[in-house]
């Protein structure tokens, strides 16, 4: 077994073209880190929390496989005409904070809440802002800091 991180890219898939931009960024974080990784697609943002949760739940069931490190959801909401983009945003951001404090998850969030396509493009693209890159990044330092405080489950 490696020592090297393994991780789980959760893709919330609505927007297909704003999270495959996300999950190159945080393939390359990844990579360029030596951390090994395993890409999981759900519909949209909202499904990405309980994707993680099952995942987390399957190592309970599941001892023949790798536990995951750490965990990086990726998706995106862009703003309409309805309360939808608020409820989705505020659930998701909720449930992702709850998994993170529950289990002590190593989590990086890049679910991008945006007002137009434009936004969103420029925070997924990978020589832009790089969202996807970011919220690898950010969980790769909380699995440093679950090493420091003893909490790897290694």
């Amino acid at each position: 077994m490696s020592d090297q991180p393994h991780i789980m890219i959760v893709e919330g898939q609505y927007y297909d073209d704003i999270a495959e931009e996300l999950a190159k960024g945080a393939a390359s974080e990844l990579e360029k880190a030596g951390a090994t990784f395993e890409r999981l697609a759900v519909p949209g943002a909202f499904e990405v929390p309980a994707a993680i949760a099952m995942a987390v739940r399957s190592m309970e069931f599941y001892a023949g496989r790798r536990r995951f490190d750490g965990y990086v959801a990726l998706g995106c909401v862009i703003r309409g005409e309805t309360s939808h983009y608020d409820v989705i945003c505020e659930a998701t951001a909720r449930a992702l904070q709850d998994l993170a404090c529950r289990y002590c998850l190593a989590l990086g969030n890049g679910i991008l809440t945006v007002d137009n396509r434009e936004q969103a493009e420029t925070r997924a693209a990978v020589d832009g802002l790089n969202k996807g890159g970011a919220a690898a990044y950010t969980c790769l330092r909380m699995i440093g800091i679950k090493t420091q405080l003893h909490l790897y489950p290694r």
